[in-house]
């Protein structure tokens, strides 16, 4: 079933395939003059960027303005590394998120499910965000790491400060970035403490978990510092589960504007994984990333000089007419769907297979439990800033029971 009928209230989603729109018409490569970037926006040109990290690096240092607690954070962060350094971080997360791995966490996937759903058993109405979204990805990446679960509330609180993006516009330049990180400043050096303290808990009294194997690991003969470790283990802890929060809440309200689509799904769950590869095209909640350039460099029949900053945009890619048919379409049954959502390359989302995982086993869960489910009010929805993060803060469901 396709759709482009859409029901409901208008909402900050529906700008954003326009504004990818008008990013294309600029060209594939296009320079803003005012924010002084590069735009990169055909879906062969953002898969050409990610995948050559030695021209276009995920170190911003050389240009970003810098924070010193942000720094100590950035240590172990692979997100923003290049090779070598990069290999070393990468390949030792990677271990604890193979597929077989991640299939292995099903069953301890589908109890938290279990659990949620059955606290608000006694209710019609609900916050689809507050009751799953959240609290899901938290406890199962906190688990992996070994970190208290019951604390889940204060790292939901630390990733609306990291990603609300309530201190920036509706698109990054580095002033925004430069007040953004004043502002979540306090929030990162809480972070950072509050992690240091579990690394050296767990090197007291080792445990069954990732951060145990973290202190333990050894790459090309050296053991990582505990500053590298708290930036890595931060970094699962917060980007973990933020991803997956906001593809359950964008399949939702997806689900819920293109009339018939639950009920196809209710019908034919084990079309559900397509479903959720469709989403994440069709609202990707990360919808840029950013790059430097590392030399001068012709793309797009631009020159480039070294040292300039492009935005690689994952959401116009993933409507790039010459890559998709009817792009504008949501379509459940998409194949084949090579969208751009998880990245491409060294740097592609290591925690895909886990935020797929999730997301399909709450999505039937949430079908098998309930006959109807919808939004009963857009104007109670609220939104994170799409800047940062596409997606909702808070989705007001109302369900109806067998």
């Amino acid at each position: 079933m396709t759709s482009t009928e859409l029901t409901g209230a208008e909402s900050p989603l529906d700008a954003l395939p326009g504004r990818w729109r008008s990013l294309r018409d600029a060209g594939p490569v296009a320079y803003d003059e005012e924010r002084q970037q590069w735009h990169v926006v055909d879906h062969q040109g953002v898969a050409a960027v990610l995948s050559d990290p030695a021209t276009y690096s995920s170190d911003m240092t050389p240009i970003a303005p810098t924070q010193e607690d942000f720094e100590t954070f950035t240590r172990g962060n692979f997100v923003g590394m290049d090779p070598p350094e990069h290999r070393k971080l990468r390949t030792l997360v990677s271990q604890a998120f193979t597929p077989r791995v991640v299939h292995g966490l099903a069953p301890r996937v589908e109890a938290v499910c279990a659990r949620l759903f059955d606290g608000v058993a006694d209710r019609d109405r609900f916050d689809l965000v507050d009751t799953l979204a959240y609290p899901l990805p938290i406890i199962v990446i906190a688990e992996l790491l070994g970190v208290p679960a019951e604390d889940h509330r204060l790292f939901q609180e630390w990733a609306a400060t990291l990603f609300g993006g309530d201190q920036l516009g509706d698109s990054l330049d580095m002033a925004d970035l430069e007040r953004a990180l004043e502002a979540i400043a306090p929030t990162v050096r809480e972070m950072n403490g509050y992690v240091l303290d579990h690394i050296r808990r767990r090197r007291a009294d080792p445990g069954d978990d990732l951060t145990t194997r973290l202190l333990a690991a050894e790459v090309d003969g050296t053991r990582l510092e505990d500053q590298e470790i708290v930036g890595f283990v931060a970094l699962l802890l917060v980007a973990g589960h933020i991803t997956t929060t906001a593809l359950l809440g964008n399949a939702v309200v997806t689900f819920d504007r293109h009339p018939g689509t639950f009920d196809a799904l209710r019908k034919d769950p084990d079309r559900v994984p397509a479903a959720v590869e469709e989403v994440l095209r069709w609202l990707p909640p990360f919808p840029e990333l950013g790059r430097r350039t590392t030399r001068t460099v012709e793309l797009g029949g631009h020159e480039i000089p070294a040292d300039a900053l492009l935005m690689v945009h994952l959401g116009a890619a993933n409507r790039d007419p010459s890559r998709f048919t009817s792009p504008d379409v949501f379509d459940p049954a998409r194949d084949p769907n090579p969208h751009l959502t998880f990245g491409h390359g060294i740097h592609f989302c290591f925690g895909a297979p886990l935020a797929r995982l999730e997301a399909r086993i709450a999505l039937r869960m949430m079908m098998d439990r309930f006959p109807a489910v919808e939004v009963p009010s857009y104007d109670d929805v609220t939104y994170q800033n799409p800047a940062v993060i596409v997606g909702v803060r808070h989705l007001p469901i109302a369900v109806t029971r067998p």
